[in-house]
Parts: structure tokens; sequence; C-alpha cells
């Protein structure tokens, strides 16, 4: 079957899969909202339409626990999602890969590797970061990490 007779749930079922395992992204220079994460420096700088808006010192993965690197399409978003795991609730996650990775709010020091992989902000930062997401939508906002 071909992409173009793709309709409804299943067409909506192969972009997901597609956005969510990397088999199809959109330039970063066609969002709206592109977050670059520099692991080396432990800052996250923002960029609206183009315009660099925001840089914000983050905390990364820790030894064992390392933020993947890449590019990435969020593929959902929560103002507060408790996880199980962790025993912990991460206020304004915005998802970005379905193994769980998120860029989240934490009240813990930035500056530093502490997180079990995901990018911690600060959660002003972080809630920031969300309501720009909610703005410019999933598909419109590019992440992209690099080492």
């Amino acid at each position: 079957m071909s992409v173009c007779k793709l309709r409804g749930p299943v067409l909506y079922g192969f972009l997901v899969l597609a956005f969510a395992f990397g088999g199809w992204q959109a330039p970063a220079s066609a969002a709206g909202l592109v977050a670059k994460v520099d692991l080396s420096s432990q800052r996250m700088h923002v960029y609206v339409n183009g315009k660099k808006k925001y840089s914000w010192a983050i905390a990364s993965g820790k030894r064992g626990w390392r933020t993947p690197t890449g590019r990435f399409t969020p593929i959902t978003t929560y103002r507060s999602k408790y996880v199980k795991r962790w025993n912990m609730v991460l206020p304004y996650a915005v998802v970005l890969a379905s193994s769980g990775i998120a860029i989240h709010g934490s009240s813990g020091p930035m500056g530093r590797p502490r997180s079990h992989g995901c990018i911690r902000l600060s959660v002003g930062n972080a809630a920031k970061f969300y309501r720009l997401v909610g703005k410019y939508g999933l598909w419109g906002t590019k992440v992209v990490v690099t080492q």
C-alpha cells in the first residue's frame, strides 16, 4: 500500500511511528522552535523562528545513564507526569523518545550531569519551554542534542 492511500487512523499511526523511531524528520531549520542541547557545556539554547531567545543551564545524564544524542521531534507533553520507576513527578515534561527521555523541570542543581538520561531544566525554564512547545506544536519543535 502506498503512503498516499493511507487515511485516518492508519495514516496517523504511520506518521507517529515514523517520528518516534526516526524514520523521517523535518530539518531543524523548518521548525519554528528549535532547542539545541550541548551536553559538553551543559546548556540548552532555544531559538524561536531562527532567533536565539534563551540559553539555559541543564543537567543531563550521569555516568551509566547517558543522554542520547541526535535530532528529535517531541512525541508528547505532560504538565505533570508521575514516573513510577523513579517515584518522582516530572513537571513540564516534553517527551523526546519512546524510551521516555524527556526535557523536564527539576529543583536540583544544574550545570553538570546528574539525571537518568533526561535533560533537566529549572522548573521555571521548563515551564517556559513547555509553553513554547504548546504554541509551536510537536511537529513545529525540533530538539538537537550534541556531545
